[in-house]
């Protein structure tokens, strides 16, 4: 298998499942008991928490352990909007992730809040003076823009906008689950007050995840009924998982100081640089240099790409589409509408995401399928004069 989908998940580091074993097996009580092999597990998850705080320059009493991204992005805004509860306006972006919009959504059905989404132009940035003009004095809330975006890999200036954000009376969010461990980040450096990870993403586990809180706010948890996490998240933590997620921060840690995702920018400039020489009518989507180091968005005129992914699928390569397939009907990517795409181009979209795992020689036998597939799909519809569907 040659896996180029690590923006959809990554593979779990050797060194985070060695240090989770324990905990699956004879470390197994409870941290928030009062013995002695208790306070061992509570000193893992403590770790966990330091080495968390690392990686994004917090203090470790501001990082919260969370079952993932989507439960990091909702507490952040269920806390926001419950802090200013007077405040019925929020703002996010148009590409923003549906743990955002969706979120957003219901508390606009439910709660009578209401909310603007800033545009981006054919590169993925935003409109920063656009923003400026949705924050409304009195009534914006929260602003909630992801740090870098999961299909195009463009990042927002997230320190830029904290500063144009920072006196206005409203709390900030970012979505960063696609960014950590890929790129630098400082939280108090960048001025957010909320950030939400997910430990698959960077060589973690699956289920867990963690939110920043700021020290400055007051988090309203939304799991009530135990005094885990400093009161903040009631349930037993997810000890193993947490111990993993806690090991690949440490990693990724160490790889940023060290430059390690100059590498992966290396294999990702070869593979586009690759794909372009060998076909005509194709372009990668986003930002050429203001994006994540691992991610290749590439357009391939002439097809869809449901059926380039297929017939990689076949080849036992995996990667992803900028197109989701419903009950028959193919659909184009919000993320590449909200770019100003049209329907061929965004149809004819597929998402290549490396790893610091993936290898020049798995990058070759990708590229040397990819041309023939899209070549013969070229070919196909060609001789039979189809359009893409409407």
């Amino acid at each position: 298998m040659i896996y180029l989908d690590n923006n959809a998940t990554t593979q779990l580091h050797p060194e985070a499942l060695e240090a989770m074993m324990p905990f699956l097996t004879d470390a197994y009580a409870n941290p928030s008991s009062g013995y002695t092999s208790s306070r061992r597990v509570k000193k893992a998850v403590d770790l966990a928490r330091d080495q968390v705080a690392s990686l994004l320059g917090a203090h470790p009493e501001e990082i919260i352990f969370t079952s993932g991204g989507t439960e990091a992005d909702n507490t952040a805004i269920a806390s926001a909007t419950a802090c200013l509860p007077q405040k019925k306006h929020l703002v996010a972006s148009t590409p923003e992730h549906p743990a955002v919009i969706q979120f957003f959504e219901m508390l606009e059905q439910r709660e009578d809040h209401s909310f603007s989404l800033v545009p981006v132009d054919g590169e993925g940035q935003l409109d920063l003076d656009q923003l400026d003009a949705m924050i409304k004095p009195n009534e914006t809330a929260l602003v909630s823009l992801m740090w870098a975006n999961n299909e195009t890999g463009v990042i927002y200036p997230i320190a830029e906008i904290a500063e144009r954000l920072a006196h206005k009376g409203v709390f900030f969010h970012t979505d960063a689950v696609q960014a950590v461990g890929k790129t630098p980040i400082n939280v108090h450096d960048a001025g957010v007050h909320f950030l939400a990870l997910s430990g698959h993403k960077f060589h973690g586990p699956k289920g867990v995840g963690a939110l920043y809180a700021s020290s400055n706010v007051q988090l309203k948890p939304r799991f009530i009924g135990g005094a885990q996490e400093l009161g903040r998240r009631g349930g037993t933590e997810n000890v193993a998982s947490i111990v993993g997620l806690g090991k690949a921060a440490e990693l990724m840690t160490t790889k940023l100081a060290t430059k390690g995702q100059e590498k992966v920018r290396i294999e990702r400039d070869y593979f586009e640089a690759s794909l372009t020489a060998r076909l005509p009518g194709v372009r990668v989507n986003g930002h050429p240099e203001n994006r994540l180091t691992n991610t290749a968005n590439v357009a391939f005129d002439g097809i869809e790409s449901a059926a380039l992914l297929i017939m990689l699928d076949q080849e036992e390569i995996c990667a992803s589409a900028g197109s989701a397939c419903h009950t028959g009907a193919l659909h184009s990517s919000p993320v590449l509408a909200a770019m100003g795409f049209d329907r061929e181009r965004a149809l004819g979209t597929a998402r290549f995401s490396l790893s610091s795992f993936t290898t020049r020689e798995e990058l070759d036998q990708a590229i040397k399928i990819i041309a023939s597939s899209v070549e013969k799909l070229r070919s196909m519809r060609s001789g039979s004069g189809v359009s893409v569907s409407s």
